[in-house]
């Protein structure tokens, strides 16, 4: 059994009370309109698992100071706008069992803070003269929009491969994280090498993040039916983008056809979640996981051992064994 993520926050407990209540302040405004609606946003914080890549990795590279705070209040504020964004790209009413802010406020509202945030993200870095790190964040927001944009693009012929998931996974999932891990190493170090490998190891870990993700879909939900929603929303996923190049011509068309067809079926899905736990792609994405953890393991122990490196390995763990 792995650390639990309260175990792996051990040794910056204390940072991490201190970036909340920081993180509150950052974000007051004088419209109460835009008050209310972060307020709401901030109610219905996940996991934080940038900010714990973030404090962790500058812990391990050096003292936690207020940089670390600045790039982590940056990292939060853009990850949240782009989730505001995601929702009403995906016309979600839902995230983490809370209204959207589009289901409250309507999508107008919804962009507008969005962009508020955007906007606030990059003048957090102006004013503390953060350049290395604005730099750093805007990267990432341009490639989180490129992979969208590629997303987009490819998801309408279902038949991509597995370069074109790596490159859409890379941009939308992996450089968030990848740059919650730079700007950690950048706020207490000046090497250019150590926050370049920092950035290594976080896209390593994102990628692996995201192909939990996909595993997820073909597991069964709290009432034992498999989930199928990547499938119910036709994304592809890496399970099944091997099984559809494992299979027969004819076998491929008839099951691209189901997904295109009839992917709002209950029936179909659970057809093309055998289809996929028949051909190996379960296996096949979990081997990909693994082999993606143990090069940011790679990465990592080229840092110095220390108390906050065993709690980075822990959250690696905890990355790839998560039940949800």
């Amino acid at each position: 059994m792995g650390a639990s993520l309260d175990q792996i926050k051990q040794p910056i407990a204390e940072e991490l009370t201190a970036f909340e209540r920081r993180f509150r302040e950052t974000l007051r405004s004088p419209v109460p309109l835009m008050d209310r609606v972060t307020y709401y946003i901030v109610r219905r914080k996940g996991k934080q698992m940038r900010p714990m890549f973030l404090f962790l990795v500058a812990k391990a590279c050096g003292q936690i100071n207020d940089s670390t705070y600045v790039a982590a209040s940056m990292i939060e504020i853009l990850h949240t706008a782009s989730l505001v964004h995601d929702d009403v790209v995906d016309e979600s009413y839902e995230r983490r069992g809370l209204f959207s802010i589009n289901a409250l406020w309507k999508n107008k509202i919804a962009v507008i803070v969005g962009d508020y945030f955007f906007s606030k993200g990059m003048l957090i870095a102006l004013q503390n003269k953060e350049y290395r790190l604005l730099e750093i964040t805007s990267d990432a927001v341009q490639a989180l929009a490129e992979g969208e944009l590629l997303q987009l693009e490819k998801a309408r012929r279902l038949d991509i491969d597995e370069q074109v998931y790596f490159d859409v996974i890379r941009q939308k999932t992996a450089s968030l994280i990848a740059a919650s891990c730079m700007a950690g190493a950048a706020s207490t170090t000046k090497d250019e090498e150590t926050m370049q490998l920092m950035h290594q190891f976080g896209e390593k870990i994102g990628i692996a993040f995201q192909i939990k993700d996909d595993l997820f879909d073909f597991g069964v939900d709290d009432v034992g039916k498999p989930r199928g929603i990547d499938i119910k929303e036709k994304k592809m996923t890496l399970p099944l983008i091997h099984a559809l190049n494992e299979a027969s011509y004819l076998e491929r068309r008839r099951i691209i056809r189901l997904i295109k067809k009839h992917h709002d079926k209950a029936d179909k899905v659970a057809e093309v979640i055998q289809f996929v736990r028949n051909s190996g792609g379960i296996a096949y994405a979990e081997r990909a996981m693994l082999r993606y953890r143990d090069e940011a393991f790679a990465l990592l122990h080229q840092l110095p051992a220390s108390e906050a490196r065993d709690a980075l390995e822990a959250l690696v763990n905890y990355v790839v064994d998560r039940k949800y």
